[in-house]
């Protein structure tokens, strides 16, 4: 039995579905939920948690039913909601133990616990401070530490790099990532910005308009499309023009080819028997004589690796 698992799960309000059917398993590690606003992503947790009731279906996650074990889901989870939650008149120490003491953990415990999980996030020097001074990443890392204070065995993040600037958002993601690796405590973490979750997550749930679109390792969605990127330089500066004189030399060869951006895009030579390593050689040669007879330089050659943002708009459009 997986970490989280729905089956048939739907949630309707009205003629509106924000779940519709969703059959689906988290396992260990760290796994992202993507999709747009309004996808789904934060109606699942809260059902998960057992604090929105669906409209059909079910779900179990760490072994509790949903419908029936909702207290005992709160007590081994961690929770990161995405909107603002912190009293802003309240020491980060005290909201912190406080909620350790709220999860069970008897006082000392839970000021150690609060002590030790600040230091994590990075708010040690500041942990004394009241909230309602905190930055915007301040206040992210306050709502993880309160997520991880009670040593969940599970933890849910809902958007938890939300209004973070660039460097701060790399701060939180290492920091999702050290909790579902170094730790061992499985994770899933939602977002709309899919690529960011491509760097970290094991396995990926994509969602849109409450339903499952795709639901695969990673690995699977990044891997190696068989495509060729080409990108090659003019010696007169019209990069263009060197792309469009490659591109219809490699036609001419009989190769599959299109514009890509500033590169020319090459499909792989394909056919019954080829051999897929040796005519990818073969296909790297044909472009590396065809740009010397054109006099045009060649700047790289790459494989195209996917991307989330791709699978999500193929996925859509289809």
């Amino acid at each position: 039995m997986g970490v989280i698992t729905t089956a048939a799960l739907s949630k309707s309000y009205g003629q509106v579905h924000a779940l519709a059917d969703l059959t689906v398993d988290v396992g260990e590690g760290v796994t992202g939920l993507v999709g747009a606003n309004g996808a789904g992503k934060s109606t699942l947790i809260k059902i998960l948690l057992g604090l929105l009731s669906p409209t059909s279906g079910s779900a179990t996650v760490l072994g509790h039913d949903i419908a029936r074990e909702g207290d005992q889901i709160r007590q081994v989870v961690g929770y990161m909601p995405e909107h603002e939650c912190l009293p802003p008149d309240v020491r980060c120490i005290d909201f912190v133990v406080h909620m350790g003491r709220m999860s069970g953990l008897p006082p000392a415990a839970a000021r150690e616990r609060a002590a030790d999980v600040l230091r994590h996030v990075g708010l040690a020097e500041e942990r004394y401070r009241l909230m309602g001074g905190y930055s915007t990443g301040m206040k992210q890392r306050a709502k993880l530490a309160q997520a991880l204070v009670h040593d969940p065995a599970l933890v849910l993040l809902d958007e938890p790099t939300n209004g973070l600037d660039p460097a701060a958002r790399d701060d939180m993601l290492g920091l999702v990532q050290r909790i579902g690796g170094d730790f061992g405590i499985p994770v899933l973490v939602t977002s709309h910005l899919m690529g960011e979750l491509e760097r970290i997550s094991d396995h990926v749930v994509v969602l849109d308009g409450g339903r499952l679109l795709r639901s695969e390792a990673t690995d699977t969605f990044l891997a190696d499309t068989g495509v060729v990127l080409v990108e090659v330089h003019a010696a007169d500066g019209d990069d263009d023009a060197a792309q469009r004189a490659l591109g219809e030399a490699l036609a001419a060869a009989g190769l599959s080819c299109r514009p890509h951006g500033a590169l020319v895009a090459i499909d792989p030579i394909a056919g019954e028997g080829v051999d897929p390593a040796l005519a990818h050689d073969r296909l790297r040669d044909l472009v590396r004589d065809t740009a010397a007879d054109l006099g045009v330089g060649l700047v790289r050659i790459q494989p195209q690796r996917g991307h989330l943002e791709d699978v999500f708009r193929e996925e859509v459009a289809s």
